[in-house]
């Protein structure tokens, strides 16, 4: 790979999952010339002000940094083409207006977690879990009007074992996406590209799925479900949003968020087992298989192992209910 440092690059991302191909940028000596990310944004129970992982990394590598409130503003937009960047690199970031996606002479380019055109969206990496795939990938293309349509310069797949959840996921595609984005950007600076539309690869599937926004209405747990169907749910949903269900006893309502789960066989007719030495629990699915609880979470408590809850539990566990 040869370099030419008077190809500049504006990067644009924001969580940890963007912090990975501008460090793959960096160590790879290319002339990042401005980092865009979000505004320090208040929280935790102090509400101070919190930097976003790419704010942090670009301050640790002395790079420019720009926080725009305003992606229209005639002040970023001034201050955006005053870098007079080559190419915009964009990872997990905001919709971009029109005026700035077209501002430089290579483009725009987008790292899409996903084999695109397949779940298009805000959460591909939960969707992709959820739905039980076996494989998915990362694709870099440039973009367009439309959300994640733009022509597909690059793929490459990656694998999803039966037990990775989302956060596994998430790591495998954040490392394959920042070699792709290497392999990308060097290509396009070398003009030795063959883009492709996303109506190419439609073939490929069988279904196209969107992969919208999860919201947490969205991760209750369906307990009227086969036990397949919920344990990729519950994977494809840790350890961020996490999934969740509502228990009942003798006296309350109480929320519990769950972590990790598996399948097992278990003639009991109950719809809730719980062991008499309080090790396990296990929910009844429509397939009369059992979804074995493993890490839970209940409301105002800490993550624990099934095990250490119930033993530290002194209610009788055997009367929740399911609601």
């Amino acid at each position: 790979m040869s370099l030419d440092s008077n190809f500049s690059i504006v990067f644009m991302g924001t969580p940890e999952f963007a912090v990975h191909s501008l460090d793959c940028l960096f160590q790879n000596n290319f002339n990042v010339v401005g980092v865009v990310t979000a505004p320090d944004k208040p929280a935790g129970r102090g509400m101070t002000f919190q930097k976003s992982a790419v704010k942090i990394y670009s301050e640790e590598k002395n790079l420019k940094i720009l926080q725009p409130t305003n992606l229209k503003s005639d002040d970023f937009i001034n201050e955006l083409s005053s870098l007079n960047a080559d190419l915009f690199v964009v990872v997990a970031f905001r919709m971009l207006p029109e005026i700035v996606w077209q501002m430089p002479k290579y483009g725009t380019i987008n790292l899409h977690a996903s084999l695109l055109p397949q779940y298009r969206g805000a959460a591909p990496i939960n969707w992709a879990v959820i739905y039980g795939d076996s494989v998915t990938g990362v694709t870099t293309f440039f973009i367009e009007k439309e959300i994640d349509t733009g022509n597909v310069i690059m793929q490459e797949k990656v694998t999803i074992n039966p037990k990775d959840n989302a956060g596994i996921l998430h790591d495998k595609l954040m490392e394959v996406g920042g070699k792709l984005i290497i392999k990308t950007v060097d290509a396009i600076r070398n003009n030795n590209i063959i883009i492709k539309s996303q109506a190419s690869f439609n073939n490929n599937f069988e279904k196209l799925l969107p992969a919208p926004k999860i919201f947490k209405t969205d991760c209750k747990i369906n307990w009227n479900n086969n036990s397949t169907n919920i344990y990729n749910f519950i994977r494809g949903l840790s350890p961020y949003p996490t999934a969740w269900t509502e228990f009942a006893d003798k006296n309350t309502t109480f929320t519990a968020k769950i972590f990790s789960a598996e399948i097992i066989e278990n003639e009991n007719p109950e719809n809730i087992i719980f062991s008499d030495n309080k090790t396990f629990l296990h929910i009844k699915c429509t397939d009369n298989k059992y979804v074995s609880i493993k890490e839970i979470q209940l409301q105002n408590r800490k993550k624990l192992k099934i095990e250490e809850l119930l033993r530290g539990i002194n209610d009788d566990v055997n009367t929740w209910k399911l609601i």
